[in-house]
């Protein structure tokens, strides 16, 4: 297997794993299947779905986003199938009342979810996936992750096709991953549990998805530059929260920073300050993520410059305390 392989590649390892080994799996995309990777389980052996032969297990569904998700919920109302659909996550735009019914009925749906945040491309803000983790947190019933590289990624896919699962987003992002050896056991993450990834006494950074590679190079550099000692949590899940690992970081620290890839108004960030308040901890919370604004177009490095969200950025915002 190649290194640093694009993360979608690393989804699609998992979807012919699948393919090959869950027999009652249908899979369907949007008209992305190649972009977002979903073609991995065809790449398993599963064959479409066509007019007049319903013995296949991928749906093509075109461009349709919220038939795609309507049709995943009456199979998943069937019973005996497991269900995934695919898109980019700015078109879960078109899904949301499929989704907050699959919530609602409690139907097993999985959400994978790709190019996030800027990461679509130069498409300027139409094509933006920053609003949606605002949009989905508070549907209940809902779980919603966002890996920080591609052992998450594919231990989350795993997670979510157990049997015990209900309705779940996996939110990823397009281009080269961060791992050298990206390959490893598929081994279940407990749904709504962070983790510490260092440990430190002046200062918490509470990240979410891959923006935590970049807050993490941040970390080690504004840690050589100014001797402070930074601790750093993947949140791992928007819903449910960690209450554990956040009420250690109530009782411990002072200062949080919160990073996310997505909108700061509703965010991961917003979650934070309601959980902090809820239980009386009274930290000073400084947030990263995007302004109130539809961002220009530009390039993937440019857009995360101007919105203080690059290595830089989170690097002025851990010396600001």
């Amino acid at each position: 297997h190649k290194a640093n392989i694009a993360t979608r590649a690393a989804s699609a390892d998992v979807l012919v794993a699948l393919a090959q080994q869950v027999e009652n799996m249908i899979v369907s995309s949007a008209d992305l299947s190649n972009s977002d990777k979903t073609d991995g389980f065809i790449k398993g052996g599963a064959r479409n779905l066509v007019k007049g032969d319903f013995s296949g297990a991928f749906l093509q569904a075109g461009v349709a986003e919220l038939t795609m998700a309507v049709i995943c919920n009456g199979i998943a109302l069937h019973g005996g199938i497991f269900v995934a659909c695919g898109t980019f996550f700015v078109f879960s735009d078109y899904m949301k009342p499929a989704v907050r019914l699959a919530a609602l009925m409690e139907v097993p749906v999985k959400y994978v979810w790709s190019h996030d945040a800027f990461r679509v491309g130069e498409d300027g803000p139409t094509h933006h996936g920053v609003f949606d983790l605002a949009y989905f947190r508070p549907i209940p019933n809902l779980t919603i992750s966002s890996p920080m590289d591609e052992h998450e990624l594919r231990r989350l896919m795993y997670t979510a096709q157990l049997p015990d699962q209900g309705p779940f987003v996996i939110r990823y992002p397009r281009g080269r991953g961060v791992l050298l050896d990206w390959k490893c056991p598929l081994e279940e993450i407990p749904v709504g549990k962070g983790r510490r990834l260092k440990e430190g006494k002046d200062l918490a950074v509470i990240t979410l998805g891959p923006i935590g590679n970049v807050a993490a190079r941040a970390i080690e550099r504004a840690e050589k530059d100014k001797g402070i000692s930074i601790a750093h949590y993947d949140l791992r899940f928007l819903k449910p929260l960690d209450e554990a690992l956040l009420h250690e970081v109530g009782l411990n620290f002072q200062h949080v920073v919160t990073i996310e890839d997505g909108v700061k108004k509703g965010g991961m960030g917003s979650a934070i300050l309601e959980f902090m308040a809820d239980n009386e901890y009274n930290p000073q919370v400084k947030r990263v993520g995007l302004p109130d604004l539809f961002v220009q177009h530009g390039s993937v490095k440019e857009l995360y410059h101007i919105c203080g969200m690059d290595e830089e950025g989170i690097y002025k915002i851990l010396i600001s305390f």
